[in-house]
């Protein structure tokens, strides 16, 4: 098989545009849709073709890769893709959808005789413009040839977890490090919060960490979005940090794990965007720990 494929890309926000992007710079034909389409026209002017519908992008497509929501915003896509999803094309599911979701979906791919890879993707939005996102993967060895160009495209590194997508082991690990990311992530708005209630300058805190055990790259870049107000474009937005805490909850509860930090992180994302701050970057949970509106 040639390594140029016919790729579509359902799914253009933040990372689906970035990662049709790379594709297009690989050499890949990339037939490009989303549900908003005035967030896929851009990628015309890349090279990608933009489609009217699921069912026009995904024709004649060798690869079809997911990058929506939620599990449920996947199986809905793909069920207007059908009448033109090819039996034996590969089906590369992006989507952050949850155990539970990933076994419909690749009950759906069983169905139409798509080869089912479960493969999200660790990193935020500059990683994915620059092709440098860690690609979790699982799926069958026999069919790898056709979706790995397209890992190769959008990331830096591909960790198989498994050969059975429907499995969800490369989502499971995907929930596991999305954990700790999260839980990072809303630590870092509350030692803010903290610091300003107490009238701690950040920046000392900083400095007593710094080259320390408990110092973090990850910490001060966060911190920096919140102190520079450089919120927006978010590298990953607070409504969709949400729904991957609500995801990494329910997977503890079923699996009968109590995970506490999560459901406050949920919370907390929850609210921030009430408070009208669900599209910038999630470190704006920070804004939960104000009962009023705070600048």
């Amino acid at each position: 098989m040639t390594d140029k494929l016919t790729v579509s890309v359902l799914g253009t926000g933040i990372m689906g545009a970035a990662m049709a992007r790379n594709l297009v710079r690989a050499g890949h034909t990339v037939r490009a849709w989303n549900r908003t389409r005035a967030k896929a026209e851009p990628l015309a002017a890349d090279g990608a073709h933009v489609a009217g519908t699921p069912a026009e992008a995904a024709e004649g497509a060798d690869v079809v890769l997911t990058m929506l929501y939620d599990g449920p915003a996947a199986l809905d896509v793909m069920r207007e893709a059908a009448p033109a999803l090819r039996s034996g094309a590969a089906w590369v599911q992006s989507t952050t959808a949850g155990i539970e979701a990933v076994a419909e979906l690749a009950a759906f791919a069983a169905e139409h005789g798509l080869v089912f890879y479960d493969a999200p993707v660790l990193g935020t939005r500059q990683p994915a413009e620059a092709g440098q996102l860690t690609v979790l993967a699982a799926g069958p060895v026999e069919g790898r040839a056709a979706v790995e160009p397209v890992f190769d495209a959008v990331g830096a590194r591909t960790l198989w977890t498994g050969d059975d997508g429907a499995a969800g082991s490369a989502t499971r690990l995907k929930l596991v490090a999305n954990s700790w990311v999260l839980a990072a992530t809303a630590a870092t708005g509350e030692v803010l919060a903290l610091s300003q209630a107490l009238g701690v300058d950040p920046q000392n805190f900083f400095d007593l960490i710094a080259g320390g055990p408990l110092d973090m790259g990850y910490l001060k870049a966060k911190a920096g979005l919140i102190l520079n107000d450089q919120l927006s474009p978010a590298q990953f937005a607070v409504a969709t940090a949400a729904k991957d805490a609500r995801l990494i909850v329910e997977a503890g509860r079923q699996s009968g794990v109590r995970l506490d930090v999560a459901a406050a992180t949920a919370e907390r994302m929850e609210r921030a965007a009430a408070q009208g701050h669900a599209d910038e970057d999630m470190v704006a949970a920070y804004f939960a720990s104000f009962d009023v509106p705070h600048e």
